[in-house]
C-alpha cells in the first residue's frame, strides 16, 4: 500500500490511542509480566549478537528494557539510541541498564552525548503499528528507519502490543522492513532471522 501523509497521520493518531486504552485496561502487574515474558523470545537472536540496542519506553510504549537486561546479562554491550534533531542521524550510544541518562527531544532518556558510539548487531525497536509482513508505523521522524538503512548488517526486531496490528502498513520508499516483530502473544517472522 502506498502512502500518503494524511493517511499516515490519521494512522497514528488511530495506533496512539488504541495502545494507550489497551495498556490502560491492563490489569497491575500485568504489563511488566508481559514484557518480561515476550523477552524470552530474543534468546536466540541475543545468542547470535554482540551489541543489542534498544529503548527506553514512552507512556504506553511496549517496553523492552527486560531484553537490554537480558543482553547486559549475558556479557553483550547494549546501548540506547540517542537523537538531537530530525535532520541529524539517530546515533546509537553504550549505555548499560542502570547507567545515568540525560532527557533528550520529545520525552526520550537517552546516554549523554559523549557517550561511545557502538554499531549495534540486534536492533529492539518501538513502533506504533505493524502488520503481517513486517512493515512498521513509527512516530514518523525517520530516525529507525535512516538507521536502518545505514546498518543493514543489523538484525530488526520490532516490539509492540499484540492490539498494534493492523491489516496493511502504508508505506513510502524509504520505509525499512523488520526481520521480526515480537508482541506480548506471539512472535512474527521474516526468513533468515
Amino acid at each position: 500500500m502506498t502512502s500518503s501523509r494524511e493517511t499516515k497521520a490519521a494512522l497514528r493518531i488511530a495506533l496512539r490511542a488504541r495502545r494507550d486504552g489497551y495498556v490502560r485496561n491492563l490489569a497491575d502487574g500485568e504489563r511488566v509480566r508481559l514484557e518480561e515474558r515476550a523477552a524470552t523470545s530474543f534468546v536466540r537472536w541475543l545468542e547470535q549478537s554482540c551489541c543489542v540496542s534498544g529503548y527506553l519506553a514512552i507512556g504506553s510504549e511496549f517496553c523492552c528494557l527486560p531484553v537490554l537486561r537480558a543482553a547486559a546479562a549475558a556479557g553483550l554491550e547494549t546501548a540506547l539510541p540517542h537523537v538531537t534533531r530530525r535532520d541529524v542521524p539517530m546515533r546509537f550510544l553504550a549505555w548499560s541498564p542502570g547507567d545515568l541518562l540525560e532527557p533528550g527531544p520529545a520525552g526520550l532518556l537517552q546516554p549523554a552525548t559523549d557517550a561511545r558510539e557502538v554499531l549495534p548487531d540486534l536492533i529492539v525497536t518501538p513502533l506504533l503499528g505493524f502488520d503481517a509482513g513486517l512493515w512498521r508505523i513509527g512516530q514518523g521522524a525517520g530516525f529507525y528507519d535512516r538507521g536502518f538503512a545505514a546498518m543493514p548488517h543489523a538484525r530488526r526486531i520490532g516490539v509492540g502490543w499484540s492490539i498494534q496490528q493492523v491489516a496493511e502498513i502504508p508505506r513510502d520508499p524509504w520505509d525499512e522492513r523488520l526481520h521480526a516483530i515480537v508482541t506480548e502473544g506471539a512472535v512474527f517472522e521474516g526468513e533468515n532471522v
